[in-house]
């Protein structure tokens, strides 16, 4: 097990229980106690657990909300913010969707563009595409481990994508500040969007305003890496203040 898929299921552990014990982790994981207890201090650095005498306690949430879930959240302005997303796309383009609510509602509108290579590692982003998308589109799929988001992460979706190149990546988020920059819950997802990134020509980021000063646990790219951000007018000033200075555009999403 990588140390990010390690890290995450001891977060878990501790969201479940309340807390762990050293002892008992490397036992579950096979992994020495030095390793452990670097694991609970990169984790406590971050916030995502507390460490205490031979172990840890839980003192806050990395809960990852399910995709039906987030899917009836800020429904209008990720609908907003798809329509002016959509307006950066070209007809025979090569383009990149990573999983979450914001890109589903993307796809649904790039449906309708011709001569599309789509690369995503969501199961229902692609599911869009079969059922609505023309036939002169094509779609690859990633493989990979299915979260509760249902991305597809780890090694294999990983792979996949550092053999590819596509011109623009749409990518979700679940938080953004400008320490942390944009984030997710999921460390295995984290990696994977970092392949997407680094797979691509140009970053647009999709991010609703609600997701400004939520921080997940791994970054996935600092905020200077985005050569456009798209929020909506929820976006208070100050944050449009802070984000202007490091994305490359900052568009604004009006909601009809």
């Amino acid at each position: 097990m990588l140390a990010p898929q390690r890290q995450q299921a001891i977060v878990e552990l501790v969201r479940q229980h309340g807390g762990v014990r050293v002892i008992e982790l490397v036992r579950a994981f096979g992994v020495s106690d030095i390793t452990i207890r670097r694991d609970l201090e990169m984790l406590a650095e971050r916030g995502l657990l507390a460490k205490v005498h031979g172990g840890a306690t839980a003192v806050g949430s990395t809960d990852e909300p399910g995709f039906a879930a987030k899917s009836v959240r800020q429904e209008e302005e990720k609908r907003a913010i798809a329509r002016h997303a959509a307006a950066l796309v070209d007809a025979g383009t090569a383009v990149a969707l990573s999983a979450g609510t914001t890109t589903w509602a993307l796809a649904h509108r790039l449906a309708a563009v011709p001569a599309l290579t789509i690369v995503t590692n969501s199961v229902r982003v692609a599911d869009v595409f079969q059922r609505t998308g023309r036939t002169d589109q094509t779609v690859v799929l990633t493989g990979g481990v299915r979260t509760p988001s249902d991305a597809l992460v780890g090694p294999v979706a990983v792979t996949a994508i550092r053999q590819l190149n596509v011109d623009l990546l749409f990518l979700g988020v679940h938080g953004m500040t400008v320490r942390a920059g944009f984030t997710t819950p999921n460390m295995m997802e984290a990696e994977t969007d970092r392949a997407l990134v680094e797979a691509a020509g140009r970053l647009v980021v999709l991010a609703d305003h609600t997701k400004w000063g939520t921080v997940g646990i791994s970054t996935i790219a600092k905020l200077g890496e985005a050569d456009v951000l798209v929020s909506d007018a929820g976006l208070p000033r100050s944050a449009r203040e802070a984000l202007s200075e490091q994305v490359g555009e900052l568009v604004i999403a009006d909601v009809a």
